[in-house]
């Protein structure tokens, strides 16, 4: 019979442990993030010690309190009576509108001069250098001021504005335009676009199989377009054209009625967008230039349409490169819009860290308010860009 010798484990020591590097590394990053906890636990106690000595309560109870400011731009009902609270929903609405605005337009004019600096037409493509060098290299702010400037004094004024087309009016108040008020039965236009929306999508799956299977390009976006706009129109006409139209009507000094785009959400908008799409314009040129060039010639050589082998080829290849650094661009765009405040746009830095702030004087509890508030909303676009970006990027085999 032969004898198995078993080896014992070492017993257990913390100096076993601090030389397996494995182990040593996961130590350190646990010490290091209880000791960053600790500092910040410090900080805020010891901060909010020197506040109460000073006779300064802490507390959010004054989000409670009347505002008694009125806002020039509104998404939602709101009277001077309101309470700060609803002050900082509006000025939160309005950065969100200003975000979502500018991500629109300046990820159009970004790819839209991307792709004009690489043409083979001269006088575009140097057009599209001088608009991407002169922009980016301007502070945003002075572009805030400088187009905010032109609205105001290059606009016409209020009695001398002369409308572009009925009921669409230029002032140096704002853009004036008809609202529409929708009646009784609108809710199915509203149903019947969401289901165009679905049949577009389902349509759009049923091309993909079939170009994969077959070869066939199927016209997606006109059948889409088709779809979406001409389905609720005949639901329209079918419930006796449920929509009231609001008109804009000078009365005394101001235009009333219809819905009214201020000068400085304008100004704001296109500044951030014009300033982010230059930035946008280079992403993409690298992007499409990080693409083969084996991969055009290829689509060219198979009897591809150009601007079909620069949608279908070309632009999901170059989207790899062209994502991730388009998500800070939107993120600089968001929080750029905390600009705002330098044309009384009220946002949420105008509303709670400007008027609300300077009445309630509590500072520290704004201040952490409107952190967090951008906080969120950059992760929540860092968030769902990640996902999009993961949907884009090429598998690998």
């Amino acid at each position: 019979m032969s004898v198995i010798d078993v080896q014992e484990k070492p017993p257990f020591s913390l100096g076993a442990l601090w030389r397996d590097k494995k182990a040593r590394a996961i130590i350190m990053q646990i010490l290091a993030v209880i000791g960053v906890l600790l500092f910040f636990g410090w900080l805020v106690n010891n901060t909010v010690k020197n506040i109460e000595n000073l006779g300064v309560s802490v507390g959010f109870d004054f989000l409670w309190n009347t505002a008694s400011y009125d806002i020039n731009q509104t998404l939602i009902d709101y009277k001077a009576t309101d309470t700060h609270f609803k002050a900082g929903v509006v000025g939160l609405l309005n950065t969100l509108l200003v975000a979502f605005c500018g991500v629109i337009l300046a990820t159009i004019l970004g790819f839209t001069a991307g792709v004009a600096r690489l043409s083979n037409n001269f006088v575009l493509s140097r057009l599209m250098q001088v608009y991407v060098e002169a922009v980016r290299n301007v502070p945003v702010l002075l572009q805030i001021l400088l187009w905010y400037g032109i609205i105001i004094h290059s606009f016409p004024r209020v009695k001398a504005a002369v409308p572009l087309m009925e009921g669409v009016i230029v002032t140096n108040r704002g853009l004036f335009l008809p609202q529409p008020l929708p009646q009784d039965g609108f809710g199915w236009v509203w149903i019947a676009f969401f289901v165009a929306l679905i049949a577009a999508y389902m349509f759009r799956r049923y091309a993909k199989k079939v170009l994969d299977a077959t070869g066939k390009q199927l016209p997606v976006l006109l059948a889409s377009l088709t779809l979406i706009v001409v389905l609720p129109v005949i639901t329209y006409y079918i419930m006796g054209s449920p929509l009231g139209v609001s008109t804009p009507e000078l009365k005394g000094f101001n235009y009333v009625g219809g819905f009214a785009i201020k000068p400085e959400f304008l100004a704001l908008w296109l500044a951030l967008s014009i300033y982010t799409g230059a930035f946008i314009a280079e992403i993409v040129r690298a992007g499409i230039l990080a693409v083969s060039h084996g991969q055009s010639e290829a689509a060219h050589a198979l009897g591809i349409r150009p601007n079909l082998t620069m949608r279908l080829v070309v632009i999901p290849q170059a989207l790899r490169v062209i994502i991730p650094p388009l998500i800070s661009q939107y993120l600089n765009l968001t929080k750029n819009s905390s600009l705002a405040i330098a044309i009384g746009y009220m946002d949420l830095v105008a509303t709670l860290g400007g008027i609300t702030l300077n009445q309630s004087g509590r500072a520290l509890e704004v201040m952490l308010i409107i952190l967090s508030v951008y906080l969120f909303i950059s992760l929540s676009i860092s968030f769902l860009m990640n996902i999009y970006n993961e949907r884009v990027k090429l598998v690998e085999r």
